[in-house]
Order: C-alpha cells, then structure tokens, then sequence
C-alpha cells in the first residue's frame, strides 16, 4: 500500500493545491463510486467542480490516482459498473483506499512538492531540455513549448485553461467557437494570466512568473493579491504570488526562441551561458574573469555547440570541454 501511495502523490500537478480543497475533491471521489450514488450527487460533484479553477484540477489529478482510471461514469452507468467483471470491481475498490490513504496518512499535503521529471511524465504535454515543439489545441489555439517545459489542457464547458507545470510557453489564442465565449487563461505557481486575444509568452522562473505580451493584451494576477495588472502588446512584467511588478518596454529578443533563435544585445557573458545552457544536457559555465563580457548577435539554439563556437569567433574566449556534458567558456590566452 505504501507503493501505491507513492504512485499515488506521484501522478499529481506542480500547483500548490490548498489541502482542503484536495480533500473536498477525495470526498467527491469516493462518493460518487459508492453503489448509493444519485443523479443528484453528480449534478452536486459538477457544481462544485465549476466554482474555482482549482477545484477542477483537484478532481482532475485525482482521477489519475492508483490504476489512473478515467473519468467516473453517470449515474445512468452505475448498474453497468455493478455488473462489471469482478477485476473492474475490485480495480474501483483498490483506487478508493488509495484516496482513503491520501485523507488519513495526510498524503494530500505532498501535492506541491514535485520534481520536473515526473512532472513531464504526467503532463499532457512536454518538451525535453533543447526541444521545442509546437501544437494546435482544439479550438485553433497555437500552442509553442519552450526547451525543457510541461503544461495540462484544461478546457471546459465554462472555460479554457493551460496549467503550466514548470518552463515556457507562446499562446496564440483562436476566437472560441462556443458561445458564450469562454475566458482563456494559462494558470502556475504564481498566479493567473487572462489573454484578452492576444499572443503572448508566459515563463516560470526560479523566482517568479515572466510574461511578454506581442498581440492583444493580458491580466497578470498574482495568486495572493487582490490587485490586476494589465499588459499590453509590446510590453512584459513579471509576478510573484503576492505582487505583480511594473509593465516595461518588451526585450529585443523575447519569443525569439520561438523561431529557433537566441538574439543578444550587449548580454553579459553569464546570463547569454545561462540562457543558452537551458537548451543543453549537462553543465555550461563561464568563468568568472569573463563574466561581465558584453554579447550581441543572433545565435542557433538546436545547435548549441554550434552556438558556443560562434561566440569565440566574436569575442576573445575559447571552450574547454572536460567532456560533452561539462563545458567551461574561458579566456582565450593571448597569441604570442
């Protein structure tokens, strides 16, 4: 049973879900498979479901727990699960002494405590370090993943949601086809960004939530403030959980990475390897006499080695590679 537990907490998402808010959604769970079920309960599980964004994800994670069984059926589908082989049966029973574990051992309070690997696995979609990948959602949207990213798909009858579990993503939103229009709005650690039709970047950073803003405008709103920030096209800002900083003019290069591409300008040596090293496996590094050099130019980054040997073309630095994945950027002696 311990097993299963772990399996259990390890099929969850990256947002900091409010214990009790996981609880009530274990509860949903386990009413609904009881044999006393009504159509009534479900209509009650629905509402409930619909009122917070985070309610939704709470039961959809929690379908995952255990056999990661689907979506639980209607009641006009309880006496066809009744009738069921007995190995469905007892598949139903095993997920619901997994949740019963979540509630007593309190396993619920470890759903924000994760790593990016299993966080990949257990994404709708993700991209691995120097991948990007890019998808078309079901109401037209544009979806682009940033190198080494991971997001869910959660799309309502009330509303279109991008979780971003950790990294970076462009949307492009689409007119929605259902009416009433739903709102779109990717949600994270930090907080919420509502698009206002728009093209636009969201990234997680250690330390807060960046977006710029190409097309449209957005909302920034952070997950502890009262307070919205919008932003407009040809501007970003960057949030945390209780604040939301000023809007400032767009960076020359943002979403460049987009079209392949790392644009620098007068870039300090330390934060052009950081940014780079994003796209390869492995450790790159600068040393510190060369930290504070200025970089400018366009630089390929599905070909970082490629990218680092441009760069001491430009500027008087040289590589030393200890092996593939250990690369230091030094000064480059001077020739005799």
């Amino acid at each position: 049973m311990q097993q299963e537990l772990a399996q259990a907490i390890d099929g969850q998402p990256p947002v900091v879900l409010d214990q009790e808010i996981v609880r009530q959604a274990a509860h949903w769970m386990a009413r609904l498979w009881s044999d006393e079920a009504s159509a009534a309960d479900a209509a009650a599980c629905s509402h409930w479901r619909s009122q917070r964004f985070e309610h939704e994800l709470a039961w959809q994670r929690l379908q995952a727990v255990g056999q990661k069984f689907a979506a639980l059926p209607d009641p006009a589908g309880r006496h066809a699960l009744k009738t069921a082989p007995e190995k469905l049966r007892l598949m139903r029973r095993k997920s619901l002494k997994i949740v019963g574990m979540l509630l007593l051992t309190g396993g619920v309070a470890a759903l924000g405590r994760r790593t990016e690997a299993w966080q990949a696995l257990a994404a709708d979609y993700a991209s691995g370090v120097g991948e990007m990948r890019e998808l078309t959602l079901p109401d037209g949207t544009q979806l682009a993943l940033n190198t080494n990213s991971a997001v869910d798909i959660l799309y309502t009858e009330s509303a279109r949601r991008i979780a971003l579990r950790f990294g970076e993503i462009m949307i492009t939103t689409a007119p929605d086809g259902v009416v009433p229009h739903r709102p779109f709005s990717v949600a994270g650690r930090d907080g919420e960004v509502l698009a206002l039709g728009t093209r636009f970047v969201v990234r997680q950073r250690e330390r807060g939530t960046s977006v710029a803003v190409f097309e449209g405008a957005v909302q920034l709103r952070p997950r502890h403030a009262a307070s919205v920030l919008r932003i407009d096209a040809g501007q970003q800002a960057e949030f945390t959980t209780d604040a939301a900083g000023r809007a400032t003019a767009l960076d020359e290069g943002a979403g460049s990475w987009s079209q392949g591409l790392l644009l620098a300008e007068q870039m300090p040596l330390s934060a052009f390897i950081e940014e780079l090293g994003r796209y390869r496996h492995g450790v790159l590094r600068c040393a510190g006499e060369v930290a504070d050099m200025r970089v400018s130019g366009v630089f390929p980054l599905r070909d970082t080695d490629r990218a680092l040997a441009n760069l001491t073309l430009a500027l008087p630095l040289q590589l030393d590679y200890r092996t593939r994945y250990w690369v230091s950027v030094i000064s480059r002696p001077d020739q005799p």
